[in-house]
C-alpha cells in the first residue's frame, strides 16, 4: 500500500518561505515521478512542480518558476518544496503525488492527503 503523507504547510506573510515535505513507503519509487499539485478554493486542483525519482530531473508549472524548487532525498524516500517569494495567490491546499508518467500530464496514481499553505498579504 502505497503512502504519501505531507507535512510543512501552515500560515505565512507574502515574501515569505515554507518547505514541505512528503515521505513515500509502500513500494520502489525509483522509476516514478514525484509531485506536487494543489487546489485553491474554489478551483480545480492544479501541478506544481514534479521530479523523476531516479535522475532527479525537475519541471515546473509556469507560475511558479523560479520561486519554487522540487527535490528529493533517496536515502529518506522524501520528496520537498521549497517555495520561496510566496504570493497571496498560491494559497492552496497542495498535495503530494506519485505515479510513472509524467506529472504535468497525467492524473497520478497516488496521492497524500494534503496540507493548507495560507499565504497573507
Amino acid at each position: 500500500q502505497v503512502q504519501l503523507v505531507e507535512s510543512g504547510g501552515g500560515l505565512v506573510q507574502a515574501g515569505g518561505s515554507l518547505r514541505l515535505s512528503c515521505a513515500a513507503s509502500g513500494r520502489t519509487f525509483s522509476n516514478y515521478h514525484m509531485g506536487w499539485f494543489r487546489q485553491a478554493p474554489g478551483k480545480e486542483r492544479e501541478f506544481v512542480a514534479g521530479i523523476t525519482w531516479r535522475v532527479g530531473f525537475t519541471y515546473y508549472a509556469d507560475s511558479v518558476k523560479g520561486r519554487f524548487t522540487i527535490s528529493r532525498d533517496n536515502a529518506k524516500n522524501t520528496v520537498y518544496l521549497q517555495m520561496n517569494s510566496l504570493k497571496p495567490e498560491d494559497t492552496a491546499v497542495y498535495y503530494c503525488a506519485a505515479d510513472s508518467r509524467n506529472l504535468n500530464y497525467y492524473s497520478p496514481d497516488y496521492w497524500g492527503q494534503g496540507t493548507q499553505v495560507t499565504v497573507s498579504s
